[in-house]
């Protein structure tokens, strides 16, 4: 594994070359610096910190200025990994003016490599003028949880809607984004889509046929409990690790088996 940092024309030779892309989530720079050090390809530092940081329901309410602030904090902690912002609800939406300071804005004070935004057809234009002026995009098609509210949940997609989740992802790579995340689709539509497409899709509950894969970090070290979608593999059951360390930590304190002198100075 090269040390030298990943830019977006490694994402494409990793495709034609049949490189599996990894990719996972970091809010801050202790899981950041881990990351990097293991040789995660892609970070997302995902408005999912609306529900693993701060205990929300849903992404909705991240601000820009929290994506910001997080985001400088990851882009800072690793050196190898491509790093990439969440552009959150609201901060692209309202006008193409909007779209193209807030990404400006993220990519001048995070020192990250690309932005994220949700969406395809109905974004295609505001894709195509953030990759013009030289911030590159991920795009992210089938579940985008910024619409959870009309899509009426977190379902599958793709059983009923093929043609239109296609379609999001041709108007995707005809915008210039470098990749494309697809967030739980059925895996034979995520396969068509991958062969379909020149550049590369990463999934998120998309089955085995996608260019790589992406999770919530701490889905898959098994650290948050509120709920396990059905696509997370759990690798640690590290809630579980952490809650017998602290019990340890707790019994040693109260029986003034710690601080012993080892841990003490003369």
């Amino acid at each position: 594994m090269s040390d030298k940092s990943l830019n977006v024309n490694d994402f494409k030779r990793m495709k034609h070359e049949g490189i599996r892309i990894t990719a996972l989530t970091a809010y801050e720079a202790l899981f950041a610096t881990i990351l990097d050090e293991a040789g995660i390809d892609l970070i997302l530092v995902g408005d999912s910190l609306g529900n693993i940081f701060q205990g929300r329901d849903t992404t909705i309410p991240v601000t820009l200025e929290e994506m910001i602030y997080h985001g400088e904090i990851v882009a800072r902690a690793v050196s190898r990994s491509f790093v990439v912002v969440d552009m959150p609800f609201m901060s692209y939406q309202i006008s193409l003016e909007d779209a193209v300071r807030n990404t400006g804005t993220v990519m001048k004070k995070t020192g990250c490599k690309a932005v994220k935004l949700e969406g395809g057809v109905r974004i295609k234009d505001t894709l195509k003028r953030i990759v013009e002026i030289g911030v590159p995009v991920l795009g992210h098609i089938g579940l985008t949880p910024q619409s959870v509210n009309v899509l009426g949940g977190y379902g599958v997609q793709g059983r009923n809607n093929q043609q239109k989740i296609i379609d999001d992802a041709l108007a995707v790579e005809e915008a210039g984004a470098f990749a494309v995340v697809m967030e739980n689709i059925t895996s034979s539509l995520a396969r068509e889509i991958t062969e379909k497409l020149s550049i590369p899709t990463i999934g998120i509950g998309a089955g085995p046929y996608c260019d790589g894969q992406i999770l919530v970090t701490q889905d898959m070290l098994g650290l948050f409990r509120k709920y396990t979608p059905k696509f997370v593999r759990k690798y640690a059951e590290l809630y579980d690790t952490t809650l017998k360390a602290l019990g340890s930590y707790i019994d040693d304190v109260q029986n003034g088996n710690f601080p012993s002198d080892k841990e003490s100075f003369d």
